[in-house]
């Protein structure tokens, strides 16, 4: 699994990048397919308190995603250097945690340490974030904090900006004219083109005994939320237009007019899971 979004630079995903977008981040980013919630599930199976660590955890999708399928979750640790992010997760789960307990970590994914005794986490989820962080110092955090048997997922489909379709290249090519043709990433770098893939860092970390599964996702968008959606990209957040956000926004929407067809955009999209385990863990 390479990383279509892996940044110039270990950047961490701050305040000063999300902040003011984190409404916008929860209402529009895709969630996460049924088939790979239940993928999840499953390896909870035979394990009898599941403890979840979440890292990168945004406005918690994974979490809320899981409690209705995986019930018995005891435990869930969120961690993101986003306080606004940690926040809106926090709000969004208390309705549906029910007596599953929630902490929250505020800092980077390596600098987590649980702070509940007896709560080793089971499943360690990372979902279209690993390529913020710094990936080795992850997974010996993790190594460090896991239960004998946890499994260590590692998830993502790339962006919009990744996606090749007549439509998303018309909106690439028009975020260049003004933004220049380097992908912004991070709040101040470019992306610097394909690295080292996730399967190489796993393979080099305690987690090596490593299983992909992709599921193909069919989406379809309206022109007003990939407008939504281009506000929690690190490519086309407002912020980076200055006070030509207005004029890129109206143009982008009469672009994403002219491409739907029943005023819908369509995206064929494959949404990946790297299980991870130690060698000699339950398969």
């Amino acid at each position: 699994m390479t990383r279509p979004d892996q940044p110039a630079a270990a950047a961490a995903s701050d305040d000063d990048l999300f902040g003011s977008e984190t409404a916008d981040y929860a209402r529009y980013r895709p969630g996460l397919p049924d088939a790979a919630v239940r993928l999840l599930a499953t390896t909870q199976h035979g394990v009898p308190d599941p403890v979840l660590l979440d890292l990168g955890t945004g406005t918690g999708q994974v979490p809320r995603a899981l409690l209705p399928v995986l019930r018995r979750l005891v435990h869930i640790d969120l961690v993101d250097v986003n306080q606004h992010m940690l926040e809106t997760a926090l709000a969004i789960l208390g309705p549906v945690r029910g007596s599953c307990t929630v902490n929250a970590f505020s800092g980077e994914a390596h600098t987590f340490t649980p702070t509940t005794p007896g709560r080793a986490p089971t499943l360690i989820t990372c979902c279209r974030s690993f390529h913020w962080m710094s990936r080795a110092e992850v997974l010996n955090m993790a190594d460090r904090v896991a239960a004998p048997n946890a499994v260590v997922a590692i998830m993502g489909d790339g962006s919009l900006w990744t996606h090749e379709t007549d439509w998303t290249a018309a909106l690439r090519e028009l975020i260049q004219t003004y933004l220049g043709n380097d992908r912004r990433a991070g709040t101040r770098g470019t992306y610097a083109g394909r690295g080292r893939s996730y399967e190489e860092d796993l393979a080099d970390s305690a987690f090596s005994d490593v299983a992909e599964h992709r599921f193909p996702v069919a989406r379809a968008w309206r022109p007003e939320d990939v407008l939504g959606y281009l506000h929690t990209t690190s490519f086309a957040r407002p912020a980076l237009f200055a006070h030509r956000h207005h004029q890129f926004e109206a143009e982008a929407l009469r672009l994403l007019q002219g491409h739907a067809r029943g005023g819908v955009l369509k995206e064929d999209a494959e949404f990946t899971v790297l299980l991870a385990r130690r060698p000699g863990g339950d398969a």
